[in-house]
């Protein structure tokens, strides 16, 4: 036992480790936001966002064109074989394009999209090779020609994954 004016060894307080703990973490935090900060891609405002902005309109007609003709893609994603196909269904589809323009965009980090080119292939449907898609929810738009396709999926949720993309009227 200490007598009453024996002094304690200050490692043995946890009071004191109170005291070093709290700046401590706020230290941590502070060098761990500066990593993120520096590390991640933010994904700077474009300077000509007033045209872009104006831009949206012929990007609805290009929708509702889709939409109009019936034009809809069944894509199949097949994260095992690596491999994402499509095929076109529409009221009248006279002549299929040579290739699509799919583009995939992850919904909260602009440095994970990407933008694939589909084939025709000899059964007329589009094949093309799946990069690594990061988990979350991701938006596809597919382009062929005056029309566009928009949907979305969720990234990884199954071995494959059946997305139908359709216009907007």
């Amino acid at each position: 036992m200490m007598s009453m004016n024996e002094k304690s060894v200050w490692y043995r307080e946890p009071m004191v480790w109170m005291l070093i703990a709290i700046p401590l973490a706020a230290v941590i935090g502070g060098v761990a936001t500066f990593f993120l900060a520096i590390m991640s891609n933010d994904g700077l405002v474009v300077d000509d966002y007033y045209w872009r902005g104006k831009d949206i309109n012929r990007v609805l007609a290009r929708d509702q064109w889709a939409a109009i003709h019936g034009i809809e893609a069944d894509v199949l994603i097949d994260y095992d074989l690596g491999l994402v196909m499509a095929r076109l269904t529409a009221k009248q589809l006279n002549q299929l394009p040579g290739q699509l323009k799919l583009k995939l965009s992850h919904a909260t980090r602009d440095g994970f999209d990407h933008t694939l080119v589909l084939h025709r292939t000899l059964d007329s449907s589009y094949r093309s090779l799946l990069p690594k898609l990061a988990p979350g929810r991701w938006y596809l738009q597919m382009e062929g020609g005056n029309w566009r396709l928009v949907g979305a999926m969720r990234s990884p949720d199954d071995n494959q994954v059946h997305v139908t993309l359709t216009g907007r009227p």
